[in-house]
């Protein structure tokens, strides 16, 4: 009995070399995802990813722009909530502290800077940027640049250090979170607040 191969569009193709190797930096960390480790997943030779991505930068560098776009909508759409009374500043800052940590997108980062390849964050800090640009809109009297770039931060380096700062402190692996969600609180106009 053979087995028929399901042809993919090239945008199919691409979504799942992208999928294959976010699921690689998962599980095995950035140094994990090459063209070569990718291509294995999919069952697909190493000159089809060549094609897609050209390179092992090119590659990288769609990852970043992949899980960027990913995580950019569910905080976008999570701050529109939190603005409406429907969801928590919590909710805002577990998906940012996930985006970084679950997501894998701290270790990319880390792992890009330390290599040299800091262009392929570019499709990162786009997304951020773009994301604040709408978050900005119709709410120009709020300081979302500044608690942005702080909660990134924060998320960041949650993600590299987090669990063992906590630990050497004494302290719970969520508490950086818990401080993250009690500064937004805090930036928020006066009319807004509400007791927790």
């Amino acid at each position: 009995m053979s087995t028929a191969r399901i042809r993919l569009s090239p945008e199919e193709s691409r979504a799942a070399a992208l999928e294959a190797a976010r699921a690689l930096l998962l599980e095995d960390g950035p140094q994990a995802v090459t063209l070569k480790a990718v291509a294995a997943r999919m069952g697909k030779t190493h000159a089809n990813l060549l094609h897609h991505f050209g390179t092992a930068a090119g590659l990288q560098s769609a990852l970043a722009r992949y899980i960027a776009d990913r995580v950019t909508t569910h905080i976008a759409a999570a701050v529109e909530r939190a603005r409406h009374g429907e969801a928590d500043p919590r909710e805002v800052v577990d998906g940012t502290f996930d985006a970084f940590g679950r997501e894998g997108a701290g270790a990319l980062a880390a792992w890009m800077i330390l290599s040299g390849n800091r262009d392929a964050l570019d499709p990162v800090l786009d997304a951020i940027h773009g994301l604040v640009d709408r978050l900005r809109e119709g709410h120009e009297d709020r300081p979302v640049s500044e608690l942005t770039l702080w909660l990134v931060l924060a998320a960041l380096g949650d993600s590299l250090l987090g669990a063992a700062m906590a630990g050497a402190l004494g302290l719970p692996r969520d508490k950086a979170r818990e401080i993250a969600a009690l500064h937004l609180l805090a930036a928020r106009p006066d009319q807004e607040r509400k007791d927790p």
